[in-house]
């Protein structure tokens, strides 16, 4: 796929499938991160916790988030950061969350203007039951046409 910055267009979208988080993705993301807290593995104490079960760790959700909408690789484009990201509220063994992606803004880069464009595409993620789970904004380096 080549999506120069020009092709980008404002309000465009795409919805990621389904995928259901299962103790073995926290299990191995907190065997690749390190954080082993008791929110995440412990189910005994967690049952003593308001939420009563243990929690995927926000960063986990982050990255099966952006993975989801990970389809075609744009020759052009790569990502460049992550802004605004929230972690609304929390995924448990078992939910499945779906991304929802949209351009939402378009500007020149600022040191290489007449190489570069830069593209935000806000990202909504939400659980079985249409909860908002995770927000963030996926900024993208994008080249210009030649």
């Amino acid at each position: 796929m080549k999506e120069f910055f020009e092709d980008y267009v404002i309000g465009s979208s795409r919805t990621s499938t389904g995928r259901t988080i299962t103790e073995t993705d926290i299990v191995l993301h907190a065997g690749q991160t390190g954080d082993f807290y008791p929110h995440h593995m412990d189910a005994e104490w967690c049952a003593t916790q308001p939420f009563g079960q243990r929690m995927a760790h926000g960063t986990l959700i982050l990255c099966v988030a952006v993975g989801a909408l990970a389809g075609e690789i744009n020759d052009e484009a790569m990502s460049y950061g992550y802004e605004k990201v929230r972690f609304i509220a929390p995924v448990f063994i078992g939910d499945t969350i779906t991304s929802y992606a949209e351009i939402v803004e378009k500007r020149d880069h600022t040191k290489k203007p007449d190489e570069f464009g830069i593209v935000d595409e806000k990202v909504t993620v939400t659980n079985q039951r249409g909860q908002t789970v995770l927000a963030f904004v996926h900024v993208y380096l994008v080249n210009r046409k030649k």
